[in-house]
């Protein structure tokens, strides 16, 4: 199942905390990404958050998250594809 993109929004800068947080997911570290996403109320990092708790395995949080972020779960074999096309979502 394909997902939408998130909300139109303006990329983060090269070195925003959500880059790093994206840098995190894609090495598995959730904690640390988790730690960053946290804090920010934006659309994107909704669906990070989504990301983390899907790594972490809580997938009931991860399903509120992707809600929150207007997209649809897909699942835990689709992680590593979100992680792909959250990487492609912070660097265009």
């Amino acid at each position: 199942m394909e997902t939408q993109e998130p909300a139109p929004e303006s990329a983060p800068e090269f070195d925003s905390p959500l880059v790093k947080a994206v840098e995190f997911l894609e090495k598995g570290e959730w904690q640390p990404a988790h730690e960053i996403v946290q804090g920010d109320k934006s659309n994107l990092a909704a669906w990070l958050h989504g990301i983390v708790h899907t790594l972490e395995g809580d997938l009931g949080n991860a399903r509120y998250w992707y809600r929150r972020a207007g997209r649809d779960f897909p699942g835990v074999e689709a992680v590593q594809r979100e992680i792909a096309s959250a990487r492609r979502r912070v660097t265009r």
